[in-house]
Order: C-alpha cells, then sequence, then structure tokens
C-alpha cells in the first residue's frame, strides 16, 4: 500500500468523539479454528482453551453483550534471562470475540483496568483485545521486588510469553498499541520482538531520546495555543508561587484532613510546587484552547479559586505518598531508561525554589536509581531504520507530541500523523478525513480484514463496528502520571 512517510497538518482541529460510522463485522458465534491448542480440543469452549494453557488461571468472567471477558493471571519469569529466579503473577484481560478474527495486544504502560473496554483499533478490525498489566504495577509485582528487573526488555519479554502463549487459540493478525506509556510499551516491543506483531499503532508515545536536552519541550510551550491563553496559565501558576503561603495553608488543612503525608517527595512544600509547576504542561495535555475561558483571572482571582483552577488540572493529590505509590514504576522508569522534561518556565524565575523536580523525588529512597543512557537513543534509532507497519499517531496541541518518534529512509509502510488540535486523546478518527481513510485502511490491511473496496481504495475505509459508548470510553485521567 503506501510506503510514504505521511505529512504532519498544522491547521486548526478540535478533539471530537470517536465516530460511530461502520457496521459490525462477523459474529461472536463463528466457528472456532480447527486445529487444537494448548492441550484442549478446538471443540472445546473458549475458557477452557485458555485454561489449558501452562501457567494461566481465570480470576473472574464477566459478561458482556457479544464478547467474552476474562480476567486472568499467567505465570511470569521474574527475570526472563535467568527463570530460576523466582515467578510471578501478571494479570491480564482478554475480551473475547472469535478466533477467526484478529486480535490487539493492548497495554497502558500502567495497572489493568478489569472493565470491559476496547481500544480505537480493536474497533477497528472488529477483533479480540488482551490487554496485560505492567509488571511492577500492583497486583503485578514480584514479591520481594527487585526492581532492577523492572526495565523495558523485561516487559517486552512478558508480552511475548503473552503472545506465544494465546498465538496457539488466536492465530490470525495481532496488532499491538496503547497510548501514552502504552504507545512507548508497544513500541519497545516492536524493537526488541519484530516478528510476533503484524502491525503496531501507538498513540502519543513520547521519545525521550536525550534526558539532558529538553528544548524542544520549551519551544512547544512557548508557541501552543494562543498567547492570550498562555499567559492566563502562566499568570495563575505566578501567582499561586507569589501566594505560596496562603496556599500552603489551605494544602496543610486539606492534607490534615485527608491523612495525606508528604515523605517521599521531602516536603509538603515540595509537592505544593510540584503540582503547580505541572499546572500549563497538564492543561495542555488534557484540555483544548476551547477551554481556556475557564482559567481564572490571575489578578482578581481569590485564593480559593487558584487552589481550586490548579487542583482541577493537575490534583494537590498527587504528589503525597498516597498519590505516588500507585505510580512508583513509572517513575522509577523515567528515572533509569524512559527519561523525563526538564522545562525552565522562565516566567517563574525567582518563585521556583526546586524547578522541575527529577523521578528521583517521587521513588522512595530505598529503591536504588541508575540511569541508562543508551537506552531511548538504541530504540529510536531502530524504529528510525526498521520500522515496519507501524503508526505513530500524536496530539498537535499534546506537551509529549513535542518529542516524537520519526521515521527514517529505513522505514517501510509506516507512518506518523499528527492531530491538529489535539491533546493527550489524539486517535484515528480525529485525524482530517483524508488521512483517518488512509490510516484505517494500513490498520484493516496489516491486519487482514480489509474488505475488497479498501484494497481498491483507501478512500472507503472505516471501522467495521459500531460505536459503543461503553466499550469505548476513553479515561486520560488514568495515565495523569506521565506529566514528567
Amino acid at each position: 500500500m503506501r510506503k510514504a512517510l505521511r505529512g504532519v497538518l498544522p491547521l486548526a482541529l478540535l478533539i471530537g468523539t470517536v465516530s460511530a460510522t461502520g457496521a459490525t463485522a462477523g459474529a461472536a458465534t463463528a466457528a472456532e479454528p480447527a486445529a487444537e491448542a494448548a492441550g484442549a480440543p478446538a471443540t472445546a469452549d473458549i475458557k477452557d482453551r485458555i485454561l489449558a494453557i501452562p501457567g494461566m488461571s481465570l480470576i473472574e468472567e464477566k459478561p458482556y453483550p457479544g464478547y467474552r471477558f476474562f480476567v486472568l493471571n499467567y505465570t511470569q519469569p521474574v527475570d526472563h534471562r535467568d527463570p530460576r529466579k523466582g515467578t510471578f503473577q501478571q494479570r491480564l484481560t482478554l475480551l473475547h470475540k472469535d478466533t477467526s478474527r484478529p486480535t490487539v495486544f493492548f497495554t497502558s504502560g500502567y495497572g489493568l483496568s478489569t472493565t470491559p473496554r476496547r481500544s480505537e483499533p480493536t474497533a477497528v478490525i472488529d477483533g479480540n483485545q488482551v490487554s496485560m498489566e505492567y509488571r511492577f504495577f500492583t497486583p503485578s509485582r514480584p514479591a520481594p521486588a527487585d526492581w532492577s528487573k523492572l526495565d523495558i526488555w523485561q516487559a517486552a519479554s512478558d508480552q511475548h510469553r503473552i503472545h506465544r502463549a494465546l498465538k496457539k487459540i488466536y492465530d490470525r493478525k495481532w496488532i499491538s498499541t496503547g497510548g501514552s506509556k502504552g504507545g512507548m510499551t508497544a513500541t519497545y516491543y516492536e524493537r526488541f520482538y519484530p516478528r510476533d506483531m503484524d502491525g503496531v499503532v501507538a498513540y502519543v508515545a513520547p521519545n525521550d531520546v536525550r534526558n539532558d536536552e529538553d528544548s524542544a519541550y520549551d519551544r512547544f510551550l512557548a508557541n501552543v495555543g494562543s498567547q492570550e491563553c498562555r499567559d492566563r496559565l502562566n499568570g495563575v501558576q505566578r501567582e499561586a508561587l507569589v501566594r505560596r503561603d496562603a496556599l500552603s495553608k489551605i494544602y496543610t488543612d486539606w492534607a490534615a484532613a485527608n491523612n495525606r503525608t508528604f515523605n517521599t517527595v521531602g516536603s509538603l512544600d515540595r509537592a505544593f510546587e510540584a503540582v503547580v509547576l505541572d499546572y500549563t504542561w497538564g492543561y495542555w495535555q488534557y484540555n483544548l484552547e476551547a477551554n481556556c475561558g475557564s482559567i481564572p483571572d490571575a489578578k482578581t482571582a481569590t485564593d480559593q479559586e487558584l487552589w481550586n483552577s490548579i487542583d482541577e488540572v493537575s490534583g494537590f493529590s498527587f504528589y503525597t505518598d498516597q498519590g505516588l505509590a500507585p505510580y512508583t514504576p513509572y517513575y522509577y522508569q523515567a528515572g533509569t531508561e524512559l527519561g523525563s522534561p526538564d522545562v525552565e518556565q522562565p516566567h517563574l524565575k525567582g518563585l521556583s525554589r526546586y524547578g522541575y523536580q527529577p523521578p528521583r523525588n517521587f521513588v522512595p529512597r530505598d529503591i536504588p536509581m541508575r540511569f541508562k543512557k543508551h537506552a531511548m537513543k538504541d530504540v529510536d534509532s531502530w524504529v528510525r531504520n526498521n520500522a515496519r507497519q507501524m503508526m505513530f499517531v500524536n496530539g498537535g496541541n499534546d506537551p509529549w507530541s513535542a518529542e516524537p518518534f520519526r521515521l527514517g529512509k529505513g522505514a517501510r509502510d509506516s507512518y506518523v500523523y499528527t492531530v491538529p488540535g489535539a491533546n493527550h486523546g489524539a486517535n484515528i478518527a480525529q485525524l482530517p478525513a483524508e488521512q483517518r481513510a488512509a490510516a484505517t485502511a494500513s490498520l484493516l490491511e496489516w491486519a487482514g480484514v480489509a474488505p475488497a473496496a479498501v484494497q481498491q481504495n483507501e478512500a472507503n475505509a472505516k471501522r467495521l463496528t459500531k460505536f459503543d459508548v461503553r466499550l469505548d470510553k476513553q479515561d486520560l485521567k488514568q495515565e495523569r502520571a506521565l506529566r514528567r
């Protein structure tokens, strides 16, 4: 199909909802493949076939119309290089449609939702979906936890073993996907196991190649949106630090009333400033330019109005011990491999005491950390020179898209798209019509389900399922940790 890199459009486009066009393709009751897999005959119930896989166990099954939805545990080695070092139980879910359909391998890069959900690629190709909880996120954490075994290769190897086990049952095409850290995860998986998947769709995936050079983020924040909107955001940040004492009093009272502590970050003052410095970044990550009118006027706002606006965008609960604990694995990886932005924010000069704090400040001190500066350079180089059937979808107003993955001359049948005006929830459905059709056609082709009309003309491409308000719900706030 298309071989050239697709361009980036600078036109303004507000985020819309996922399109409801298309008809359901295939039925959940279609016949299973004839081959036997994992010790259970192909005629057996799908649950029995799955549970016949060595190391697989059932936590629960939840009903959903047209699907079977399973919450599972799978026994994984703590160290894929040396399985003798013990095992742990890794959670995953399986949204089963039919073994005659392709399968999407989804991960958020964080914990696991046990509510039935369908990623955009799953809805487009009308497929099954396997969702994996990232290692070391509770409860998928070895005990005791050897944090040196939390790295991108070990996590990719978790996916490889799950795919290898389930491929015996789901033997059609596979597509990996994820958004934000999940998009990064899908990319790293492809880098280490490029023969597993038939396509990759990575949404809003940051690519911090050089952790000590973050000027791209500074340029982004200096130019995103309108000057008026940027000035209002910067004004709230600056005024919050000017009124540090008054707002810290509100914070102190709130923390006492809610039994919140600040041992990991070091003090309430450090947590307060971290929240305030997240405000501008967090706004563009989760909001739209159209919402700038909701930002208070810093000159006339009361202390409570400033507090409320910052709490709504950044969350004063986040840098408490209780808020940080679920995200320790993320900050550990940010400080050992992934990297994290260090934004200057010159309008806060003379008011900021700590600047953008490093990931080390958000991980308990009894967990050792050492940064591997070559990890992201390796992935970046591999993507530029070896990408095959990979798609990157970015948001034009998303700070994380300031350092995206790029494709080089060695890439084949791979594309980079940017949704103009979109935030961290950018997806294929929000692309301009021509690009949306092209991206959808690629995904259908990679999954092996492109109708004849699409093979003749990609302009005919559309998702194969109808929109389901429950299955297709998007939750941006799930990944609030990825702000640094």
